[in-house]
């Protein structure tokens, strides 16, 4: 039996099928597996499919082999994850676009991608001020000692500065790349990635030998604002890519955070207009900033309930049951839920709605679900 993860590999190299449309496919379907198999007619159903799409799936899913191609794969690149793969980051898989296909390399911390060890994006300009460098090493440095891994896109300024000073001060950090995991941009950060991969990771969607592209890094913005629960941007001009990722952290419900600067500084322009659409201020007393990004809520592994509130549970169907089973933690996306419990998707949206009605779960923005 060819796995689900085979699927997302062959669906990925069709052209024209992003990760948006392919998240609606999986939605649709319940799993890509069906949906490979689906007809053009089943196909034309889900939003987004056009007649040029659909023409362009029929031609490409003929000449490839899922098993084929996944094996291949696999040989080129070893270390990748699907969205059907349990270490897949939860957070990032509940956003509007994860990754088919998230590539990595370095020490694995399985707590990170379970959401259980809380991560922090710290983003800003390329060409930081020494008020800027400052604060992000002091920010950096608190950060990791008190147990928060910090995530950034291994760019000049900000991003090396908040790598840098993360693992000297003995903790973990993520770089999402806007290249292959083996290619090393810019060149001048060699040595910091080398010293990244044997204190946390580098991920990308992007396969290996991929070059850098300046379309890219825009796109890779959206996982580093998916894979935190929160962002604090340090300083960014109007035009910084920091905007992008804060755009994209506030689309996906994250926290952003901003370090104010003087009205007339041009790396601040970007952080004063956050502050104004509502982002919070980076303050002077870090430890007020860190009882803040401690109070987010974390995905952890749901407490046994009390004997009091097990005598309390109606007594549910095995399908009504399966379903609440599922949760393992405390909110689950639509297509998570099929996934584990195997059950056809028509079937799941009948038990979620069952469950909802008697109180058990209610549902979130973005198809997700958690126990009441």
């Amino acid at each position: 039996m060819v796995e689900e993860s085979a699927y997302w590999v062959a669906w990925s190299q069709i052209s024209g099928i992003g990760p948006v449309l392919l998240r609606r496919l999986q939605q649709h379907f319940g799993t890509l597996a069906t949906a490979w198999n689906a007809t053009k007619v089943e196909l034309g159903e889900v939003e987004g499919f056009g007649f040029q799409t659909l023409e362009k799936i029929v031609q490409q899913r003929s000449r490839l082999h899922p098993e084929q191609l996944f094996t291949k794969h696999q040989q080129e690149n070893p270390y990748f994850w699907t969205p059907a793969d349990a270490d897949y980051p939860r957070l990032l898989l509940e956003t509007p676009s994860p990754p088919p296909i998230l590539y990595y390399r370095g020490e694995v911390e399985l707590q990170e991608n379970l959401g259980q060890k809380p991560l922090v994006g710290i983003v800003g300009t390329r060409r930081p001020s020494e008020y800027g460098i400052r604060w992000t090493r002091q920010i950096s440095t608190a950060l990791a000692k008190n147990g928060f891994t910090v995530v950034s896109g291994m760019a000049e300024g900000i991003d090396t500065e908040s790598h840098a000073a993360a693992m000297k001060a003995g903790g973990r950090t993520i770089a999402v790349l806007g290249t292959g995991v083996d290619v090393i941009y810019p060149q001048k950060n060699r040595d910091l990635y080398k010293q990244i991969l044997t204190a946390g990771l580098v991920v990308s969607e992007y396969p290996t030998k991929t070059p850098p592209d300046r379309t890219h890094f825009p796109r890779r913005n959206r996982i580093i604002a998916g894979m935190s629960r929160a962002i604090l941007v340090m300083e960014a001009p109007l035009k910084s890519g920091a905007l992008i990722t804060a755009t994209y952290a506030n689309e996906f419900g994250r926290d952003v955070y901003a370090l104010p600067g003087r009205v007339d500084d041009y790396p601040s322009q970007g952080c004063l207009k956050l502050l104004t659409q509502g982002a919070s201020l980076i303050v002077k007393e870090l430890d007020e900033l860190l009882t803040m990004l401690g109070a987010i809520p974390q995905i952890d592994r749901v407490e046994q309930l009390s004997t009091v509130q097990q005598l309390n549970l109606p007594t549910l169907s095995p399908e009504l049951q399966q379903i609440m089973d599922a949760f393992a933690c405390d909110i689950l996306p639509f297509d998570l839920i099929v996934q584990q419990t195997g059950m056809a998707a028509g079937s799941v949206s009948s038990a979620l709605l069952q469950l909802e009605l008697m109180g058990l779960l209610c549902q979130l923005p973005g198809m997700r679900y958690q126990k009441s």
